[in-house]
């Protein structure tokens, strides 16, 4: 098979190979997939740099989010699942082998059927932004008649955190850094978006909800942002956190949380319960099949060009970067 992989940390012109492997044979309770379409996320490549730990494997392929077709089935799975099409998610958590490649062998769980009409790349779409976007909005529980407020709207998470919310009854509001991104996030469904380069993001949201505040806050810097999340939120408001990066080990007002009664939850997709996890697969396959959910797709590559879509990532761009196999 067809398939790009590295063996040393470094930048993605340094280290990734693209070039022959062996297909993988699928073990008990799992199956393997051909690969149609890889979903490149910020983490796969910071794991590339080195921003995520040491290499532990000697080679590995990367890529934890794809969608393809399943052709194999080893022992304990249905060999009726053999030709579904269906999208995948964490490949490669615990596994050195991603979904870089024309195969990949996944635990059959982490292969989910794709409704009729979804395309492979919508399906490599999901996977860890989609999850996390779940866990974030409903983490702790419904959100109808909620008010919740997405920073960085635009984002991977927060595109589908807006769907997420909007989906479960909630009223949205979102930030972004700028007017393209606040149409992205509008047509997520955002009711409200606002500018917070421009704007003093905690006075216009007191604004927006008459003073109340925010019931819950889905954060993508939680230690730049604490400060105003506090002052917004109600009391026994809610702040899902899933990155930090501007602020990567914020200092926490104690009793300023105490006597707000608020609840700072983080969220690490790798390690939702699997009952959450359950839920979230439910849910967005749900939404897909009632076309439902949008996709922002930035660029598409071909697998030769691997680098290429790795430095496209780390630009920042505005959607998601996929590899697609002929």
């Amino acid at each position: 098979m067809r398939a790009a992989w590295y063996t040393k940390q470094g930048s993605a012109r340094d280290v990734l190979e693209v070039g022959e492997r062996e297909p993988p044979t699928p073990g008990p309770g799992e199956v393997r997939v051909q690969v149609r379409t890889s979903g490149i996320n910020p983490v796969d490549v910071k794991r590339r740099a080195g921003g995520r730990g040491s290499l532990a494997d000697t080679l590995v392929v990367p890529h934890f989010d794809g969608a393809g077709t399943i052709d194999a089935a080893g022992e304990g799975v249905d060999a009726g699942r053999v030709g579904e099409r269906v999208w995948i998610y964490e490949a490669q958590w615990g596994s050195d082998s991603g979904t870089a490649a024309e195969f990949v062998t996944v635990p059959a769980s982490r292969a989910v059927p794709l409704p009729d009409g979804t395309s492979f790349a919508a399906g490599a779409c999901l996977g860890i932004p989609a999850l996390t976007a779940h866990r974030c909005v409903y983490g702790d529980g419904p959100v109808e008649g909620r008010t919740v407020l997405v920073t960085g709207g635009a984002g991977a998470v927060g595109n589908y955190a807006i769907q997420c919310a909007r989906l479960g009854g909630a009223r949205v509001l979102a930030t972004v850094s700028g007017p393209e991104k606040g149409e992205v996030a509008r047509e997520a469904g955002a009711d409200a978006v606002i500018n917070y380069r421009a704007e003093d993001v905690a006075a216009r949201v007191l604004e927006l909800t008459d003073g109340e505040g925010l019931d819950r806050i889905v954060e993508v810097e939680m230690g730049g942002n604490l400060d105003a999340s506090i002052a917004m939120l109600k009391p026994n408001g809610v702040i899902s956190a899933y990155a930090s990066e501007g602020e990567p080990q914020p200092a926490v007002p104690f009793y300023t949380l105490l006597y707000k009664n608020l609840t700072l939850r983080f969220e690490l997709v790798f390690l939702m319960p699997e009952d959450a996890k359950r839920q979230a697969v439910e849910d967005l396959t749900g939404w897909l099949g009632a076309g439902e959910l949008r996709h922002t797709i930035a660029a598409r590559f071909p697998l030769e060009d691997i680098v290429a879509a790795h430095e496209a990532v780390e630009a920042g761009p505005l959607g998601k970067i996929l590899l697609e196999f002929a």
